[in-house]
């Protein structure tokens, strides 16, 4: 693997445009070389910041000889699909979340993740945040004595029954949209599992709109809330015997708000932990080139999001839709 890491995307989404194609254009180590869509109308948004950019086919780019990476945007119900298409042509994989539909899906990804010896991964940016970095730590360090319980909250409002999210022919709906990160957060920074699981979800047009989960977990309680019909709210709180810490903009940092930790000590001292300016994505592209020219541990591995579905089967499996 050269130094640089050669991407292609996979689909003209507006979260690409906006979002994934810039970091992977300005990240270190990385050249945005190609644009897979069958619009080329779509691509003028992408050739804003990335004037050089090439557009082909699908089939055309996975084809391509330079390209050594591919970032896969399309709908949730299509990713699968790609990504087996990506990695038997020999390109390493960057997938957006959910990465899959169910878990059972990731095992044939990680079984060919495995026989052709290339990177796949679930975009999650979140762990690549240093403040998610440093509540891990925080935790770990028992800065909040004993964990008793967990709360998060994630809501948006969208409407717009012809928005993708609202579709469940394309795997839309809250939880595979945002209960991963309400989910998989907790997961990863506490290294638990959910021993069991109860849910609430209302159902609109097939997809969930809001759910409400209580879990238990080895060493303490969790509840979540995830909603695409209520004002945006976004928070987690590790609720210790010692000291409360709040991730005050825990999933879309600096776009919701500041991302910072608080951490609240039962004497009343209050710490805060600020990390203006970062940009999380860029740091999740940097880290996948780290891991290839490197051999770096990736953060948040195949199985890591296996893990998450799992959680979001049993969520479905709770409160299936009447």
């Amino acid at each position: 693997m050269s130094k640089t890491v050669r991407w292609g995307i996979l689909g003209a989404s507006n979260f690409a445009a906006t979002f994934m194609g810039p970091a992977i254009h300005e990240a270190n180590g990385a050249e945005l070389v190609a644009l897979g869509t069958s619009d080329p109308a779509k691509a003028l948004r992408f050739r804003d910041f990335c004037p050089a950019l090439r557009v082909q086919s699908y089939d055309d780019l996975l084809a391509a000889a330079d390209i050594d990476a591919v970032y896969i945007p399309l709908p949730n119900h299509l990713h699968v699909e790609w990504a087996e298409r990506a990695l038997a042509a020999g390109k390493n994989v960057l997938v957006e979340k959910p990465i899959a539909m169910r878990a059972d899906e990731i095992d044939r990804l990680i079984a060919l993740r495995d026989r052709t010896g290339l990177l796949a991964a679930e975009a999650y940016m979140i762990v690549h945040h240093p403040q998610w970095i440093r509540a891990r730590e925080l935790l770990r360090e028992g800065a909040v004595g004993r964990l008793c319980h967990v709360d998060v909250a994630f809501s948006y409002n969208n409407p717009d029954m012809t928005n993708i999210r609202n579709r469940p022919e394309t795997g839309g709906g809250g939880i595979r949209d945002i209960g991963v990160y309400a989910y998989g957060s907790v997961r990863w920074a506490t290294g638990e599992e959910p021993e069991t699981v109860e849910a609430e979800i209302e159902w609109q047009n097939g997809v969930d709109i809001t759910a409400h989960v209580r879990a238990r977990f080895a060493s303490f309680s969790y509840r979540a809330m995830t909603s695409m019909r209520m004002a945006p709210r976004q928070e987690v709180v590790f609720h210790g015997d010692r000291a409360v810490l709040r991730v005050t903009a825990p999933f879309n940092a600096a776009i919701f708000g500041e991302e910072r930790l608080v951490l609240e000590r039962d004497d009343r001292t209050i710490e805060h932990f600020r990390y203006p300016g970062t940009r999380q994505y860029k740091l999740q592209v940097e880290n996948f080139g780290r891991s290839l020219r490197d051999g770096a541990a990736y953060p948040w591995t195949l199985e890591d999001a296996r893990g998450t579905q799992a959680m979001i089967d049993r969520v479905f499996a709770a409160a299936p839709p009447t």
